[in-house]
């Protein structure tokens, strides 16, 4: 199952999480900019941390702080790609 998360958290793509969030907020991905603020957009904190619970569940190695620190999906991006070491 380890090598199974770590697969998943490298397929974890920045289009992908974009995806994911407009998802979660009934908008179209491209309505979604790297430098908005998801919650300026809508991103409540239940919905951003099961985001974070998800991801983490696939294998990104980093704290939800990481990812409030900064709501837009351009730092949650670096996030993810930090945590990959």
């Amino acid at each position: 199952m380890g090598e199974e998360r770590a697969r998943s958290a490298a397929e974890l793509t920045l289009e992908g999480m974009r995806r994911e969030i407009a998802a979660l907020l009934h908008d179209d991905p491209e309505e979604i900019g790297t430098d908005d603020s998801l919650i300026d957009l809508g991103l409540d904190s239940m919905r951003a941390m099961a985001l974070v619970r998800r991801w983490q569940e696939a294998g990104v190695r980093a704290e939800f702080a990481a990812f409030a620190e900064t709501p837009t999906l351009g730092h949650w991006w670096d996030v993810v790609r930090r945590s990959r070491g």
